[in-house]
């Protein structure tokens, strides 16, 4: 018999969201009968212990004899337990010098590590995330800095309210101005920041229409990476030439800069891609954006404006094209910055919902049809003290070589 553990999250600052929530756990243990689940208290999370004994499962403050333990963020070294099988986001993938000690503790400590970013399907398409949920509350955020900072409406945070429900039921309160609205990406976060738009009721329209004609009304274009990058030589190949050679395109964002308002950054970015725009094209006269929702927050990276995470507590900052230095976001001279990197963390109990959606479908059932679709065998990064062959490439990273 499985045995599973929800564990409490110590990531500081605490993070409410949890794997399973009492109603999907209920479900999976219909599902699959023949596994037992623990919850290991916690006074942080978005469900209370008392919801999950209330939907009959135990809550313990050891979950040791535990075979399989599931969490959202990363677990501090000290609070790791030896030879288990481990399920969170441990950011080492990228190799981040911050958890490579992380990652040199579960291999010392025999632990099979699971990261929640390299559960993919066979064609490398990931399978759960929370990344729906950052753009929409993304999007929410950069609507919130708008009404802020012109004076045309004061939206609560999202952190304030109690679930999705409640961000719309706000949302359907304000009145737009006429403004260009650009979202760029085509996966779960830009789909997450269309949902927002959708449901303000924001024209969509293509993009020669959004290049060369003026509206009476608020506006959007979602746009993908060929739509915003061109080959140096000028041949018109698929996006997967763009992701295979990336080094062979350049940047052809100016020509959405110079007439978007409100720019929502919901790609994600290859770092051998080139930036959509640098500090340089940020200071010319033409360069016409004021605001930004980078839920993608790549630091220094393809959005120049980006010179740092923000946080839920004080979510919005000032650029200054000019001087290239922060300064307050309401700044006339600025370009407003919205750039929290834990944007899911707000809405806890619906990214949790979702989030335990995912897993259930994807991960669960491989623990039971002896992982007949190869899920836990891509996922799996450690294994009996070593970096499984699919992530070998970290091992340099391990010896501190890089």
């Amino acid at each position: 018999m499985i045995k599973f553990a929800l564990i409490k999250e110590r990531k500081t600052p605490p993070d409410r969201r949890v794997v399973f929530s009492p109603q999907k756990l209920q479900e999976l243990k219909s599902k699959f009968p023949d596994c037992e689940i623990l919850v290991e208290s916690s006074a942080i999370r978005v469900f209370s212990d008392k919801a999950y004994e209330e939907a009959g499962f135990k809550v313990t403050s050891d979950v040791s004899d535990c075979d399989v333990l599931l969490g959202v963020k990363e677990v501090p070294i000290e609070a790791l337990i030896p030879d288990k099988k481990y399920f969170f986001f441990s950011h080492t993938i990228k190799e981040q010098p911050y958890n490579r000690d992380l990652l040199r503790a579960i291999l010392d400590k025999n632990i099979e590590l699971y990261d929640h970013e390299t559960i993919v399907d066979e064609r490398g398409n990931r399978l759960i995330g929370f990344g729906r949920y950052a753009g929409i509350v993304g999007a929410y955020n950069g609507f919130r800095a708008l009404g802020l900072r012109d004076g045309l409406f004061d939206l609560p945070k999202v952190e304030n309210l109690p679930d999705y429900t409640s961000v719309k039921k706000e949302l359907s309160r304000i009145q737009l101005p006429n403004l260009k609205i650009l979202l760029t990406g085509s996966g779960k976060v830009a789909y997450g920041a269309k949902e927002i738009l959708d449901y303000l009721n924001i024209k969509k329209v293509g993009i020669e229409s959004y290049l060369s004609d003026n509206f009476d009304e608020p506006v959007y274009c979602m746009v993908d990476v060929l739509d915003y990058n061109k080959r140096k030589d000028g041949q018109l190949l698929d996006k997967y030439d763009f992701y295979n050679n990336p080094t062979a395109y350049e940047s052809d964002f100016m020509r959405f800069a110079k007439v978007t308002d409100y720019f929502i950054a919901g790609h994600f970015y290859d770092q051998d891609a080139p930036f959509l725009f640098t500090r340089e094209d940020a200071k010319r006269k033409d360069f016409n954006i004021n605001l930004i929702a980078d839920v993608s927050c790549d630091i220094d990276g393809p959005v120049a404006s980006t010179i740092r995470p923000s946080t839920i507590a004080e979510p919005f900052y000032g650029y200054h094209p000019k001087t290239e230095n922060e300064v307050e976001y309401n700044d006339p001279k600025a370009i407003t910055v919205m750039a929290v990197d834990n944007l899911p963390c707000e809405l806890p109990k619906d990214a949790s919902e979702g989030f335990g959606e995912m897993f259930l479908q994807h991960v669960i059932p491989a623990f039971f049809n002896n992982d007949k679709d190869g899920i836990l065998k891509r996922a799996k990064i450690t294994e009996n003290g070593q970096l499984t062959q699919r992530f070998s490439y970290l091992q340099n990273y391990v010896d501190g070589k890089n």
